[in-house]
């Protein structure tokens, strides 16, 4: 046994050296047109050298690399970032038992983080468009505050998932009871008792019987980050006056303020350019389908960047499931006037720079390596994804519809149920 145990120890011991070896081992794709995401947009018959995780160079003067790929004819794009959405969070819409974003009891400390599933079968799928992070965020209406954003990685390795917070999140949306203006009401007197107890002198804040400073509660913590700009306040609205009370909102408590949803958000276009506060859209959205929503237009996100406004794009509906689609919203908004360059970057270093992920979108030395090599214009159907990189480590493009595929396409003896 004593044998036994030792020899698992050491077969351990060398698959862990050897993943740690194909880290550690350099990287570069040359004679590529690469989109950085950042300044200079686009850098043409380009190299980019990754090792360790990190962007170490790019158009170094002499290329030295363990392995060394040739983009000619090739596009290379940081890895998009979906958002606003349950990737991870369910794999069944319509079955309950795999809905984890959501619950009754949700407050503004809930953070359903706690469940992703790194081995969902929606992450294959979102990496097959590029997807090498993503924003998840809790829903339900039930409180003024809903709970915690979290950016996450995209990979499968259930030990090696990054997932970070990075927002807190409401929804004012319209009430099938009661009324908007509570949730707006109570957020603020929240946020007016929090900063009270911040701003009261320290003799105040002692508990009278212990003498002790009191323990901020969890709900007091994260309102704390918000007053701090430790953590932005993500707004989920469509309505032009729902947009302005969150400007106030920003205005009176010196938030940090993301808007998302935001098909409203052309008629406040200048209010939004002047509190420089970023917006989440989906492109695609056309018609309206609510009196919130009356300003929705395929153009709106061309509108909103002529503004000079950061613009991230989503997809719109059940974006879980369709977040590798991403691509395709952001070659509709090119086709609707937004400029190519604007859209790669409303899907990577825009969405980014909203969640302060400052590693993440950009190809520059320094960075995170997650990176893409497609086979032409990413925004085109007919492109394909080459090499897909998440913090320097190759990821797979096969999918849970490859494997049925496969599956029911093998010959065999046996029924298909009865087949690997």
């Amino acid at each position: 046994m004593l044998k036994q145990n030792i020899t698992a120890a050491l077969l351990s011991s060398l698959i862990l050296a050897l993943s740690n070896f194909a880290l550690a081992q350099s990287t570069a794709v040359t004679n590529a047109k690469i989109y950085t995401g950042s300044t200079p947009a686009v850098l043409e018959n380009a190299t980019v050298v990754f090792e360790n995780g990190k962007i170490t160079a790019i158009n170094p003067e002499k290329v030295v690399a363990d392995t060394v790929i040739d983009g000619t004819d090739k596009i290379v794009t940081p890895g998009f970032i979906g958002s606003i959405n349950a990737l991870g969070l369910v794999e069944v819409g319509a079955v309950a038992a795999t809905r984890d974003a959501s619950s009754d009891k949700a407050s503004i400390t809930f953070d359903p983080s706690y469940a992703f599933n790194a081995e969902s079968t929606l992450l294959p799928l979102a990496r097959t468009g590029g997807i090498t992070g993503n924003i998840i965020v809790p829903h339900g209406m039930t409180d003024d505050f809903t709970g915690i954003a979290s950016y996450v990685s995209t990979s499968s390795n259930l030990t090696a998932t990054e997932i970070n917070p990075v927002a807190v999140v409401t929804y004012i949306e319209p009430q099938s009871k009661g009324s908007r203006a509570l949730r707006i009401q109570n957020i603020e007197e929240k946020l007016t008792q929090q900063q009270e107890k911040l701003n009261a002198p320290k003799d105040a804040k002692k508990d009278q019987d212990k003498g002790k400073e009191e323990t901020p509660k969890s709900d007091e913590k994260i309102l704390t980050k918000l007053l701090n700009k430790k953590l932005p306040l993500l707004v989920v609205t469509h309505r032009p006056a729902d947009i302005l009370q969150a400007l106030t909102l920003k205005d009176k408590f010196s938030l940090d303020l993301i808007i998302a949803g935001a098909n409203g958000a052309p008629a406040v276009a200048k209010q939004l350019a002047d509190a420089d506060v970023p917006v989440i859209i989906s492109p695609m959205d056309n018609l309206p389908k609510s009196f919130d929503e009356l300003h929705a237009k395929l153009g709106n996100a061309a509108t909103l960047s002529s503004h000079e406004l950061t613009v991230g794009l989503t997809v719109a509906g059940d974006s879980s499931h369709n977040l590798h689609q991403l691509r395709f919203s952001a070659g509709n908004a090119v086709a609707n006037g937004l400029s190519y360059e604007a859209a790669i970057a409303a899907v990577t270093s825009n969405v980014a720079k909203a969640f302060a992920l400052t590693a993440k979108g950009v190809i520059e030395t320094g960075k995170d390596a997650d990176l893409v090599v497609w086979s032409g214009d990413p925004l085109e159907f007919s492109s394909n994804i080459e090499h897909l990189w998440i913090g320097g480590k190759e990821q797979s493009l096969e999918t849970r519809q490859d494997k049925l595929r496969d599956r029911y396409l093998t010959e065999s003896e046996l029924p298909p149920a009865y087949t690997q």
